[in-house]
């Protein structure tokens, strides 16, 4: 039961995020006219291609140099060969005025490797065979960053063959690096700037090239499969709103977290990255989760409930009402509605995924984190208060290792945001490096179950407006 020992970390860090600081970003896929933007200045836009200077990474199992994009070009180690065997050879090709030359910048050149091998698709990398997506990490994001980070993605790399791009300033990272004996085996992305904890959304305008920045427009060009960072949720958010475009059909994102219950997990969305939303919204929400949980729980057909007040379908606000209606509704892609929750059975197991708006997220998931946090210590003192409650914890040792390892926050990851064009993870901001680790599996898993691909599935291309018939 020491996991929730000192520190009071949660599923996720998940704080209320400006829902109206948003605003449309460039597409995913890197096109002409975004890199003529952003060979103008644009002063929201990140670097177009990331700063040539990159720490090396070692000969086996590195990856492509963060200024050639992932899907111009395939791995190959320092002798110019291809993970195949084949030699491959690399050449310097200037940018066209346009662009488009191997899909790098009008301002800068790129380095690629050509090669007979197929094509791949952006931000994956071949790692031994597989395809490995390619995560960037926000080294200094976190109350703890960037020492614990950058154990928690060495780790990440080391243990589960996980590519990953570290953003941040070079110099700290590169001793960090040195402190961990693991100098020149994480690829460095230069980041000068970063979002401080205390900072919210607007950090995201005064900050625009903070090291979550960099690593979103990463995504953005290709060049990663998906974002980890341990920041403020609030300038997490914006900056990913910014940065990665909403899916198509998607008004708004959520956050979704994992809640421990027994005998399956339940995912809680939203869990405060849109405050106050709008009836429609929570439907969007209810098949974003839908698409996480057959994704990250493996549940066929997820359970979903709504959280309010009252099991009756008439009681709630009017978001909750509304929202009940809309959801029992038939819908392209129709949900196993279950009807209201109460916060009583949040953690009951009952449902797969329980929908609400951020506000109300956020608040139910400190609570449960407070809850947990209080019981697990009055179970601790329990057990160790005498010697026969000593013996009894050690003949009950199995149960009670497996209850902490279901209420170890570190084992989660983080939160999913859902409904961008590429896949973001934000770990609790007290974040060590095991849990930094969580957040970059659950990241690669992911991005390499496309998650964003089976969200687009589910919602209309459009804004789509609801009209119920009276009976």
């Amino acid at each position: 039961m020491g996991a929730w020992r000192g520190g009071g970390a949660g599923w996720a860090r998940a704080s209320r995020a400006g829902d109206d600081n948003g605003a449309s970003s460039p597409s995913v896929r890197r096109t002409s006219e975004n890199d003529k933007t952003s060979a103008h200045g644009d002063p929201l836009s990140a670097p177009e291609g990331p700063p040539a200077e990159l720490s090396h990474a070692p000969r086996t199992g590195t990856a492509p140099d963060a200024s050639t994009p992932a899907h111009a070009s395939t791995p190959a180690d320092t002798h110019g060969s291809t993970p195949g065997g084949t030699p491959a050879t690399a050449e310097t090709t200037p940018a066209s005025d346009s662009g488009a030359a191997h899909g790098t910048s009008a301002t800068h050149h790129a380095s690629t490797v050509t090669s007979p091998d197929p094509v791949l698709a952006p931000g994956l990398a071949l790692v031994h065979g597989p395809l490995t997506p390619v995560v960037a990490v926000d080294a200094m994001g976190g109350d703890h960053a960037p020492d614990e980070v950058v154990a928690g993605a060495l780790a990440a790399q080391r243990e589960h063959g996980i590519r990953i791009l570290l953003t941040g300033p070079p110099q700290r990272l590169r001793q960090a690096l040195s402190n961990l004996g693991a100098a020149g085996e994480l690829r460095i992305v230069p980041a000068e700037d970063n979002i401080a904890m205390d900072e919210g959304a607007l950090a995201s305008l005064r900050r625009p090239r903070s090291s979550v920045a960099v690593a979103c427009q990463l995504v953005r060009r290709g060049d990663a499969a998906a974002v980890v960072s341990a920041g403020s949720t609030g300038g997490i958010v914006a900056t990913a709103r910014l940065r990665l475009k909403a899916l198509p059909g998607v008004q708004r994102p959520g956050l979704a977290v994992v809640l421990p219950t027994h005998p399956h997990r339940t995912v809680l969305i939203d869990a405060g990255a849109t405050a106050d939303p709008k009836p429609e919204m929570l439907v969007q929400f209810g098949q974003l989760g839908v698409a996480y949980a057959q994704l990250a729980l493996g549940i066929a057909r997820p359970k979903v409930g709504l959280l309010t007040i009252g099991s009756e379908p008439g009681k709630g606000n009017k978001l909750t009402r509304r929202a009940h209606e809309l959801l029992a509704a038939d819908q392209p892609h129709p949900l196993d509605f279950a009807g209201n929750v109460e916060g009583g059975d949040l953690l009951a197991g009952d449902l797969d995924v329980i929908v609400t708006d951020g506000f109300t997220g956020n608040v139910a998931l400190k609570t449960l984190e407070g809850t947990i946090r209080f019981a697990s210590g009055e179970l601790q003192s329990a057990v160790t208060a005498t010697r026969a409650a000593r013996v009894g914890a050690f003949l009950q040792r199995r149960g009670l290792r497996e209850l902490s390892h279901r209420l170890d926050t570190e084992s989660y990851g983080g939160a999913a945001l859902l409904g961008l064009g590429g896949t973001v993870v934000i770990a609790h901001g007290a974040s060590n490096a095991k849990a930094v680790t969580a957040a970059c599996v659950l990241a690669a898993d992911l991005a390499k179950g496309e998650i964003t691909e089976k969200i687009t599935q589910r919602l209309p291309a459009g804004r789509e407006r609801h009209f119920l018939r009276r009976p």
